[in-house]
């Protein structure tokens, strides 16, 4: 499984040449990485069901404890598949529909890269490669709903996503660190077999919020919901593959693979509970505002991701099975709608519903493939739909806490998408026939499969929910979730109850507000000036803060004049080290002077020569005044028996005043760029930056908290390193990659100069840039 991630990311960086090599069929071969995938996880799903959870490790790096682990278990094997199966659906149905497209390579690119990612997470055994690929989803998943990037509704809604989703990210980042130190573990595994009681900790409270905020941000739950419709701007197979089946679901799937050890406790149940049935209730509610088919689907696809939220919060073992049952439902039925609706646009040039009619004419397979999907998505039995929403009614209904709420917001919001499943299913394909932008036609059979296979599966799976044991699947699946064993049984028919009743009433009001669902319409365009003051104004809002912020202290503090940056990095240096060294630590000056005449002469030539240089009103005159000072303090080090700094700072103190009396009659005349105050002011700062460095050198000077390595150094610098002269030991030996790494910010500093003495840029006039500057006397701001 490792080495089948990896290589995904392999082929996504080999897809362009792929598309070079292999034109229209690029999507067909890339298309075989997931089939591959699915069948290998078949393959192992005897191993799974027989023998439990299967831990793949494979060493990193071994000499530090690190390794790639991936944990395959009922949970991880059920969303494996969905990727894969949904995943190879979605690769075919993209090469007709984006047949032609001159970015189609940049396209297999990322989408395969998002495959693995997604992959990656759901297999990942260790929390810091889960964070890993957790990333990977969000930036891979950034750039295909920006694939449209001259479009700048896209470009919008790709950063909206991506900031909603890594600032989630960053909680996420923090849980995970918590869930770490609490349990003692970095691996999943064992956080979920210890017998810890992670639920007592004393970091379960704060670790628990900053893991519901990387969840709830990446699954659109209420408020973050908002950005998920907004990503419908990407092409119509990433909305049928990241937005429906994968990426959405992985708040989920974290959730899921967490309930174990951190599920049960009052603030688990009352968060997933109530957040959960908000954002179900919310996004069936938005969804009959809306005519763009693509939103419709967005917003029922966020009513689904509430309920499985509600069912994790629920938390009963039928709570559970209904749990992974609509999990599966949903993805199979939602997948096909998505490409549905991507055939309805690409055949008729339009998105809107209310400019459709009498399609089913001219394009009979979709609108059959559209009429069983939608049946799925209302719960109309024999498909599979229906008996993921009778468990779900039977599961609220069962709800230990808030179950009035529950039963009440599950039942609207059935009411409601059946109305968008009848709207999906019925408005574009009966009624009188509309003239639409382009002359509909039946689609390609690319388009048409993906489609076709996942809604032949709802219904085959609703007539026979035994059938290729998905009964097995789901029970390892909801075993994984629940930490003990649970058996799932489907069956289509559970005899009268009161969540059969529900559903029947549903279906009845629900059909009943199709039918006037113009109307109904037409009455709810009256909220829109309410409705805009909802959480994406909010957003908006703190954007608009944030540029503004920006700008304030872009004009306080980076203004274009290099002294103001180099005060602004003092004050907050010495704030910080001084607030440090005078109120945590009182500053520690134990120390004996044996100061001979000639050092006091040497240091106080150094002195001399920098105060001059502040001072001199000559160019030249300062330029020799520092490399006096400098020169001082070379002579500083031989005294006190370091001849190899010495040298080193005679070299670098000589190449330095080479340089400057080079360029020195290249530079503008000196100016008075600043007030006797502003001067003050500097002075102050200076002084003070001087005091706080003598202070924290007679500090750390007279503090020993630990045990010198001068002697080790001594000791084995000829033994181990061959080398007499320690100092040339510490930088080639024991600091190598220290060294190695200073000599290459050398080297990129040497090529930027160069580049920058080379460039000759010709002006209107040919005429250099460079001469034209010279020629000009302005102020300098040295």
């Amino acid at each position: 499984m490792q080495f089948a991630v990896l290589i995904g990311f392999v082929l996504a960086a080999s897809s362009p040449l792929l598309n070079l090599w292999c034109r229209e069929r690029t999507s067909l071969v890339l298309a075989l990485f997931p089939a591959l995938m699915a069948a290998w996880l078949i393959g192992q799903a005897p191993v799974v069901l027989t023998e439990g959870p299967q831990l793949l490790e494979w060493a990193w790096v071994p000499s530090l404890g690190i390794s790639l682990s991936f944990l395959l278990d009922g949970l991880s094997l059920l969303f494996g598949l969905l990727i894969s199966v949904i995943g190879t659906c979605v690769l075919i149905y993209a090469g007709g529909y984006l047949k032609g497209h001159p970015d189609i390579a940049r396209f297999h690119l990322a989408l395969v890269a998002f495959m693995a990612s997604m992959m990656g997470l759901v297999m990942a055994d260790g929390l810091l490669t889960l964070f890993v690929f957790w990333e990977l989803t969000s930036i891979t998943s950034y750039l295909l709903i920006g694939f449209n990037h001259n479009d700048i509704e896209a470009r919008k809604s790709a950063r909206q996503g991506l900031f909603v989703t890594v600032s989630g990210g960053l909680a996420l980042m923090a849980g995970l660190v918590l869930l770490g130190v609490a349990s003692g573990s970095w691996s999943l595994s064992e956080i979920l077999q210890s017998d810890d009681n992670l639920r007592e900790h004393a970091l379960y409270t704060p670790m628990l919020i900053c893991l519901l905020l990387g969840a709830f941000t990446k699954s659109a739950q209420f408020p973050f919901h908002f950005w998920l419709p907004n990503a419908m701007a990407a092409p119509t197979p990433v909305s049928a593959y990241l937005h429906s089946a994968t990426m959405v679901k992985a708040g989920i799937y974290l959730l899921a693979r967490l309930q174990p050890e951190l599920g049960g406790t009052g603030m688990w149940v009352g968060i997933l509970s109530v957040v959960g049935a908000t954002t179900m209730l919310t996004g069936a509610f938005l969804a009959i505002h809306h005519t763009n088919i693509k939103k419709l689907l967005a917003y029922s696809t966020i009513m689904a991701l509430g309920t499985l939220t509600m069912l994790l919060g629920i938390g009963s073992d039928y709570a559970m099975t209904a749990f992974v049952t609509f999990l599966l439902a949903h993805s199979m039925y939602k997948g096909a709608l998505f490409m549905v609706a991507g055939i309805l646009d690409h055949e008729t040039g339009t998105k809107d519903v209310t400019a459709m009619g009498g399609l089913r004419r001219a394009m009979p397979v979709t609108a059959t493939i559209a009429f069983v999907a939608a049946l799925s998505l209302a719960g109309v039995p024999p498909l599979f739909g229906f008996i993921g929403k009778e468990l779900m009614l039977e599961a609220a209904l069962g709800a230990d806490s808030v179950r009035l709420m529950l039963v009440l917001f599950a039942f609207f919001s059935a009411i409601l998408t059946i109305a968008v499943a009848a709207i999906i299913a019925l408005r574009p394909f009966f009624g009188a026939q509309h003239a639409t932008p382009k002359v509909a036609h039946e689609a390609p059979f690319s388009m048409l499969l993906g489609p076709a296979l996942l809604a032949c599966g709802s219904l085959l799976l609703g007539l026979a929910p035994a059938l290729l044991g998905v009964d097995a699947l789901l029970t390892a699946a909801a075993t994984s979730v629940v930490g003990d064993a649970l058996t799932v049984t489907l069956s289509l028919w559970h005899g009268i109850n009161v969540a059969l009743i529900m559903s029947l009433v549903s279906m009845a009001l629900g059909f009943l507000l199709f039918k006037r669902w113009d109307e109904v319409r037409s009455h709810l365009a009256r909220l829109a000036p309410v409705m805009r003051y909802g959480p994406e104004a909010g957003y908006e809002g703190f954007m608009n803060g944030v540029v503004r912020f920006s700008e304030w202290q872009t004009h306080i503090l980076q203004n274009g004049y290099m002294r103001n940056y180099i005060l602004v990095m003092l004050v907050v240096l010495i704030g910080l080290v001084g607030n440090s060294i005078l109120l945590r630590h009182s500053p520690q000056l134990a120390l004996t002077l044996d100061v001979r005449f000639h050092e006091i002469i040497v240091v106080g030539t150094m002195a001399m020569g920098a105060i001059f240089a502040t001072i001199s009103r000559s160019r030249l005159g300062a330029v020799v005044s520092v490399g006096i000072m400098g020169f001082s303090i070379a002579l500083i080090f031989i005294l006190f028996s370091a001849p190899d700094l010495g040298i080193t700072q005679l070299l670098v103190e000589t190449m330095t005043v080479i340089l400057l009396v080079l360029v020195l009659f290249r530079l503008p005349r000196y100016s008075n760029l600043s007030t006797s105050l502003e001067r003050v002011r500097d002075g102050a700062v200076a002084a003070a930056m001087g005091v706080m460095i003598f202070l924290l050198i007679m500090t750390a000077w007279s503090i020993d908290q630990f045990e010198t390595i001068s002697t080790y150094m001594v000791e084995n610098s000829a033994p181990l390193a061959h080398g007499r002269n320690i100092v040339n030991v510490i930088l080639v030996d024991y600091r190598a990659l220290d060294t190695l790494g200073e000599m290459f910010v050398l080297a990129l500093a040497a090529i930027g100069v160069i580049a920058m003495l080379k460039l000759r840029h010709d002006g209107p006039q040919g005429k250099s840039v460079e001469a034209e500057k010279s020629s000009v006397k302005e102020p300098y701001d040295g």
